[in-house]
């Protein structure tokens, strides 16, 4: 299940810099609580009960999201949502970089679903 890593295009391999610029983010730093499902992507533990994230699943789950986003032809289509404030930053300038629909604060429910929202988006 899921691609692995020699089957990812050689432009999309995780190279050295990468690597350091994900370390400088700290997207391998877990929490204390491990749920069932995100075992499989954890590396280890530290001595202070914190989970490490595999960064080589990490990488794949990246290359996964930029294959599929790159595929929709009209990037007006997409949709990104963030209601988390540490997210919102990079969210709208995710959007604006490739012309997706941001949605950075609370999320309104219904907004995909009920067209008498009137925050309703198709």
């Amino acid at each position: 299940p899921g691609m692995t890593m020699s089957q990812i295009p050689a432009c999309l391999q995780l190279q050295k810099s990468d690597v350091e610029k994900m370390l400088a983010a700290q997207v391998h730093i877990g929490t204390k609580n491990c749920d069932a499902r995100m075992a499989s992507y954890v590396f280890g533990r530290r001595p202070d009960g914190i989970h490490v994230i595999d960064m080589d699943k990490t990488w794949q789950k990246i290359v996964l999201a930029a294959r599929m986003i790159a595929a929709i032809e009209n990037p007006a289509d997409i949709a990104v949502v963030c209601s988390r404030p540490y997210g919102q930053r990079a969210t709208l300038k995710f959007c604006r970089y490739i012309g997706a629909t941001a949605i950075a604060g609370r999320y309104v429910p219904g907004t995909f679903t009920n067209r008498i929202n009137p925050h309703f988006m198709e």
